[in-house]
């Protein structure tokens, strides 16, 4: 049996990758420390693609006991995308129990300074990388993702968002010095000298609300901010998603407690059917930080009522791409079409509303009109999803059934250009899969503007016909301000459009992309490069990830004596 690793060794270990991330928060070039191929598993402990598959089915009907305390109860009842009902349960707590068990650990914690907390946090995220392809099945019969988006983005790029944030934190907290010898000059009198010690300290203790889409993408910047500034960590999965979290957190006790620090610095909180705990821990005081990513609803329910607490939510926006001008029509057709279908458009970075002159854009080959633009996207996700193998494998399955109810509304809002149709998954019979439905609007009806000024999350795009190029860049700079977006995009060779398009998202602090005809897509990003939201629109409060993102987390508290 392996020795249980000290700090010392944890630093020796894995201080080289702390380094590495820190020095890619600051170029921005790209980096990662996580394989993105299934086929670089199987070495050095870490689980091949037989082994994850093995150890996810043996979680299947189990309990999952971690050990908390305050357990009153178990709980389960999730229900793969795929049809599959995965049978795990899990400890529900009362919190009158676990809420203080969990600061016991805390001034240890505090106490081991910011480079031990980093190192624990790098070696909790080295061990779910060992287990990505264990981890990759949790999240797709979670969210419906299609196995290797569960891989990828449940997996390496999860994890890269996670090790971002513990860089990010590390350099927040080591901004300031831990001592100072201050002197200050009296004339001929003696100098006054004072000896300070300046010490990072935890807010409290921090809560996780997960998402049902990207449990662990979303929830591991805020999970990892918070517990490498100090902070123990409460996690609150979404009730239909909460095995990949609940890894996460069995993972981490042990960790923390090889270690030599208090496993409950993080523990999990699941939910009965129905019982809607998240207000209940949102506003008690004990909570002092909370990260949630979800509706707007309830984000901004959290902004206005957990008043004790620092909230950082991710919510919902429209995302936008102007279409004016082209010099790559078919690449710019064929990038568009993967955006809108990747993951059934679940995703809070998909492009929603594709604003088009009604006159039509210039391209390479001459000019396409509005309709013609419209049929040709229509058909480039039609050739992109004709294949029903290809089909699935980049759709994956509605994650419930709200998604689908909003899809087939859709085709009543306007034109259909694209219809959505059923596929079936030979291999999951019952998962719900449906291509993306294309819909054409007019910019200057107001009934239709009802429906393309609001967010309809899944695979639903709006094209929407404007009157000229600035009034799409007036509508874009409307679309932001009033509902926010988590990215924009744009077509243009226009230097004049591409300025003005730039200035609005500048002005409305929007991400942007600009002329995306290749390999790279408006809705994806990638850690320790690219930000995902701003903070500074109606979408979300916070970016992913920033200072501004952790160095709330935990205030310095000086000491100060005369030398």
């Amino acid at each position: 049996m392996a020795a249980e690793p000290t700090a010392h060794e944890l630093i020796a270990r894995h201080r080289p990758t702390l380094d590495q991330a820190l020095e890619a928060i600051r170029t921005r070039a790209y980096w990662s420390p996580h394989p993105e191929h299934p086929k670089a598993y199987g070495e050095h402990g870490s689980l091949d693609a037989a082994a994850g598959k093995a150890a996810f089915d043996a979680l299947l009907g189990t309990r999952l006991d971690l050990g908390q305390p305050g357990t009153d109860d178990w709980v389960g009842g999730e229900v793969s995308p795929y049809g599959i009902e995965l049978g795990v349960t899990y400890p529900h707590a009362d919190l009158d129990v676990l809420l203080p068990a969990m600061r016991t650990g805390q001034r240890a914690w505090r106490d081991a300074g910011a480079e031990v907390r980093a190192v624990v946090c790098v070696e909790i995220l080295k061990r779910i990388s060992d287990r990505t392809h264990e981890f990759a099945h949790a999240v797709m019969h979670t969210s419906g993702q299609a196995f290797m988006m569960a891989f990828q983005a449940g997996g390496p790029h999860a994890q890269d968002r996670g090790l971002e944030a513990v860089a990010y934190a590390y350099a927040e907290q080591v901004r300031t010095p831990g001592t100072a010898e201050w002197t200050k000059p009296q004339g001929k009198r003696d100098p006054l000298v004072m000896d300070k010690r300046f010490t990072p300290v935890p807010r409290g203790t921090a809560l996780v609300i997960g998402c049902n889409t990207f449990p662990t993408w979303n929830g591991y910047p805020g999970l990892f901010a918070s517990l490498a500034t100090g902070n123990a960590v409460l996690v609150k999965p979404h009730p239909r998603a909460v095995l990949p979290l609940a890894l996460t957190v069995r993972i981490a006790r042990e960790v923390l407690a090889e270690a030599g620090f208090d496993a409950n610095l993080v523990a999990l909180a699941a939910e009965r059917p129905g019982e809607g705990i998240a207000k209940t821990l949102a506003t008690r005081p004990e909570i002092r930080i909370i990260d949630y990513t979800g509706s707007t609803g309830f984000g901004d329910w959290l902004e206005a009522n957990a008043r004790q607490a620092e909230v950082y939510t991710e919510k919902a926006g429209v995302n936008t791409v102007v279409v004016e001008s082209t010099d790559d029509y078919k690449g710019m057709l064929s990038n568009l079409a993967f955006s809108l279908s990747l993951y059934s458009g679940q995703m809070c970075t998909t492009p929603q509303n594709l604003l088009i002159p009604r006159d039509g854009i210039r391209t390479e080959d001459g000019p396409r009109s509005y309709d013609e633009v419209v049929a040709d996207l229509a058909r480039s996700v039609d050739g992109l999803l004709g294949d029903d193998v290809r089909a699935n494998g980049l759709l994956g399955a509605l994650v419930n059934p709200d998604v689908k109810a909003r899809l087939e509304a859709a085709s009543g809002l306007g034109e259909v250009a694209l219809a959505s149709r059923e596929i079936s998954n030979p291999d999951f019979p019952d998962a719900v899969v449906r291509t993306p439905v294309i819909v054409k609007l007019d910019g200057a009806k107001p009934d239709d503007e009802a429906a393309y000024m609001s967010e309809c999350f899944g695979p639903v795009s709006f094209a929407v016909a404007v009157d000229s190029a600035s009034d799409a860049v007036e509508l874009l700079r409307r679309t932001v301000r009033e509902k926010g977006a988590m990215t924009v995009g744009a077509y243009t060779t226009d230097e004049e459009v591409e300025r003005a398009v730039e200035e609005v998202c500048l002005e409305e602090a929007a991400q942007l992309s600009l002329n995306l005809t290749g390999g790279v897509f408006v809705n994806q990003t990638a850690a320790f490069s690219d930000f995902h939201g701003s903070g500074g629109n109606p979408a979300a409060n916070a970016a992913l990830c920033d200072g501004a993102f952790v160095a709330n987390r935990f205030r310095v508290v000086e000491i100060r004596r005369d030398a």
